[in-house]
């Protein structure tokens, strides 16, 4: 139990972080009948690998995205890290229940799983801490290169997560977290794609290499 303290000290601001992006945001009425916008949404949707999850969770914010792929790229993120908030903090109590449960054999992988897992909600929280900070065009590059490879790393913590679990027993433990977390990797998985719209569709705006 011990082990897990210092992460879930870490995690517990994390979701504030996530929210504290969106004032008015979760606020909106998700029937606004915007169309432009929630067409904007479905477009920019259809370019990640999970189009349908993609607008479900974010078309009920299309007055306050409207037609902004830096706004869009900054939501998405922050309901990734709401998602794998709620899973790290699973993923801590079942990992104590484990040590002296029936599914031993899970203990130790669990508590690795945690500890990945919660290097993949750092770097989201790093991620939205960046865009919210671009400081001028002459620095975005820069700042959103950052963005990429800590979405990305991420996304590669999660897969580490499920990973740990390749060598022990099918069983309601195993099958429970690789769920959860394969969830949460959608959400991590589309915020990624449109972290990488956005930059394109800057870079091509201003000309930039």
């Amino acid at each position: 139990m011990a082990a897990t303290t210092p992460l879930l000290r870490l995690l517990s601001p994390l979701l504030a972080t996530a929210f504290f992006l969106l004032p008015g945001i979760s606020a909106v009425d998700p029937t606004d009948p915007s169309s432009n916008a929630t067409d904007f949404i479905r477009s920019s949707c259809s370019t990640t690998l999970y189009p349908d999850v993609c607008y479900t969770s974010l078309s009920r914010y299309g007055s306050a995205v409207q037609q902004d792929p830096g706004q869009l790229a900054r939501l998405a993120i922050a309901v990734s890290l709401s998602n794998a908030h709620r899973t790290a903090t699973y993923l801590s109590n079942l990992s104590r229940e484990a040590e002296t449960g029936a599914d031993q054999g899970a203990a130790a992988v669990l508590q690795d799983c945690f500890t990945t897992f919660g290097d993949a909600v750092d770097q989201m929280r790093r991620s939205i801490n960046e865009m919210r900070h671009i400081n001028s065009q002459e620095t975005f590059k820069f700042q959103m290169n950052n963005v990429q490879t800590w979405m990305s790393a991420a996304l590669t913590n999660e897969d580490t997560c499920t990973e740990e679990f390749d060598d022990v027993p099918d069983g309601p433990t195993k099958t429970d977290v690789c769920d959860r977390v394969g969830n949460v990797r959608k959400f991590t998985s589309n915020a990624l794609a449109l972290v990488n719209t956005y930059v394109n569709s800057v870079t091509n705006a201003t000309g930039s290499p």
